[in-house]
């Protein structure tokens, strides 16, 4: 997809249009029988939370890192919750869904956006898996993802 001009944060619509998809995606989510359980500790604070998540790494502001603790705290956030390889596929089949119905009507967009999230869950999955909830190093920056991919 290389060349296309803009972020993937101009092309969705900007932190509005991800708050409405974290909107949809997250009512779906408390309902599921396979997920609720992950969310147990929700708050609607996540929704606003994860829209300026996802604003910063499709190019938009670094509000995630200057307000709410950047990649360490993304990462700290899944800590010990044990999420199964089944919870992310039915996550992604979740987001999937939402991202039909919120953002743009444009496939190249759609299928980075979902690549990011395929990636992004592998890692919640396997940062999930760590009992003591201690083991993160130094994460780095936030993750930017283009249109190319992880940049």
């Amino acid at each position: 997809m290389g060349g296309r001009g803009g972020s993937l944060s101009e092309a969705v619509g900007g932190v509005e249009v991800l708050r409405r998809l974290s909107n949809s995606f997250y009512d779906e989510v408390l309902a599921d029988p396979v997920l609720a359980p992950v969310f147990a500790d929700f708050t609607w604070t996540h929704i606003e939370h994860v829209a300026i998540w996802l604003d910063e790494v499709f190019g938009g502001p670094e509000a995630f890192t200057r307000d709410l603790g950047g990649h360490q705290a993304l990462l700290r956030s899944h800590l010990g919750l044990g999420i199964t390889e089944e919870q992310r596929v039915r996550w992604m089949e979740l987001m999937a869904r939402a991202v039909d119905k919120e953002l743009p009507d444009d496939g190249a967009l759609r299928q980075q956006v979902m690549a990011y999230f395929d990636w992004g869950t592998r890692i919640a999955r396997d940062v999930s898996a760590d009992p003591e909830g201690t083991d993160l190093g130094d994460p780095g920056p936030t993750p930017r993802w283009s249109w190319d991919g992880l940049a």
